[in-house]
């Protein structure tokens, strides 16, 4: 299962090069990096985890948001992060 989530996106005010990333559709889920790149896989590491936290206790992945209804905190921007979440949960889940 591929899923598909947008993220707040922002850079880091006290470290330069670094940023931190927020998904605004999972609760809690907040990552960053030293790079851009490093802090969108961080980021798509934590939403595969959040979910993979939710489908293991037997409820439903949240809905994402559409992109043009995210927006972000000034000085942010929106990505999207793609889950591939049968790769996640046969690497770190229990058996389902």
């Amino acid at each position: 299962m591929k899923l598909t989530y947008p993220a707040c996106i922002y850079p880091d005010e006290e470290k330069k090069g670094a940023y931190a990333v927020v998904v605004p559709d999972l609760p809690g889920c907040v990552s960053g990096g030293e790079s851009l790149a490093d802090a969108i896989l961080m980021a798509t590491d934590a939403a595969s985890g959040w979910i993979l936290d939710e489908l293991e206790d037997g409820k439903a992945a949240p809905k994402a948001s559409s992109m043009e209804s995210v927006i972000p905190e000034p000085g942010g921007f929106i990505s999207i992060l793609v889950l591939d979440m049968d790769s996640y949960a046969e690497k770190y889940g229990k058996k389902l």
